[in-house]
């Protein structure tokens, strides 16, 4: 590989000119910045990133942990990271927990090494990883969540609320006349999952009944599983709506009464929750819970660089933003 100094030897110039031509080409004059590029084009000269990085004590790298990249929502959500670390020049490192706790504390160890400019965590469990992310804070990398609250108020964070969607989701199937409602979801130790069954309980009246399907995930194929326990039922003990935690979740479920010959929405109305593409593209298109996915990511990194770029001055702010009903087929 050529060197700045073979660079500077071929252009006539000095190194001190090249790295300006590299780092403030204002200061060049026009001929002699044209002389330099036409010497680094010549030698195909790179310049070494990870060198600049430890001469200036930082890095130019941001680390994301996302908790499930099967699911479309996170990668929504990663467009907007990207075209924030974009504008500031900077890579975005992804990886995927898959919601495993001890993956993820494997990729946090990893951070501490590296020592990106900032991490951007939706951790698997929002409390429990409150001293490793405390380590990294404590070597100078911040932390932002997203899609999480900071526990306790230490850090910045962003989120849904999630409990309001849930209400929303409660009022929108009772309008309908629905009074047997199904919630399909799980783990509850997601705190997504919870705080959605918990709005959805709080608009319930005592006259209404609530069946709860517990799923290992919430994935196309959990729902499917979904849906063959709604569908076993006889008619009189079927729910007539069902709220699901996602949207691959609903989708599944829709795939399983399709399957079946059970109509949607006059057998079983069905809502999800994130509004992925998918929602709106589905055979019988599917009435969602929107969160602002994009805009969510934008903000979380936003904060991420503030943080990074002030620390003394910075002051830790949760954003939560409201989510929308976005009505379709599948609940008319």
């Amino acid at each position: 590989m050529s060197s700045i100094k073979e660079v500077a030897r071929l252009a006539g110039v000095s190194v001190g000119t090249v790295s300006n031509v590299l780092n403030r080409p204002d200061m060049v004059a026009p001929d002699t910045r044209l002389r330099v590029r036409a010497a680094i084009a010549r030698l195909g000269y790179v310049r070494n990133g990870s060198a600049r990085q430890l001469r200036a004590g930082h890095s130019r790298t941001i680390g994301v942990v996302a908790l499930d990249l099967a699911n479309p929502f996170f990668i929504d959500v990663l467009r907007g990271v990207e075209t924030a670390a974009q504008r500031a020049e900077l890579t975005v490192m992804v990886f995927n927990s898959n919601k495993d706790a001890g993956r993820e504390a494997g990729l946090l160890e990893t951070f501490e090494e590296q020592r990106p400019l900032g991490v951007l965590i939706t951790p698997v469990n929002d409390s429990a990883e409150e001293e490793r992310l405390g380590r990294l804070v404590a070597r100078g990398i911040p932390v932002v969540r997203f899609d999480s609250s900071a526990p306790h108020s230490h850090g910045c964070a962003v989120a849904v609320d999630d409990v309001l969607g849930g209400r929303m989701a409660g009022r929108h199937l009772r309008e309908r006349g629905h009074r047997h409602i199904a919630f399909a979801g799980g783990p509850f130790t997601v705190r997504q999952v919870r705080e959605r069954h918990e709005g959805l309980s709080a608009v319930l009246s005592p006259d209404d009944r609530l069946t709860v399907i517990p799923l290992p995930d919430l994935t196309i194929a959990t729902g499917r599983l979904a849906g063959e326990e709604i569908a076993a039922r006889p008619p009189s003990e079927r729910p007539t709506a069902v709220f699901c935690a996602n949207d691959l979740v609903a989708i599944g479920v829709l795939q399983e009464m399709t399957q079946r010959g059970l109509r949607v929405p006059d057998d079983l109305a069905i809502l999800g929750y994130d509004d992925i593409d998918f929602a709106a593209a589905a055979a019988v298109p599917l009435s969602s819970i929107r969160q602002p996915r994009e805009q969510l990511g934008h903000t979380a990194a936003l904060m991420l660089l503030e943080e990074a770029n002030r620390p003394a001055g910075h002051e830790h702010r949760q954003v939560i933003f409201q989510p929308d009903l976005v009505e379709r087929a599948s609940t008319r």
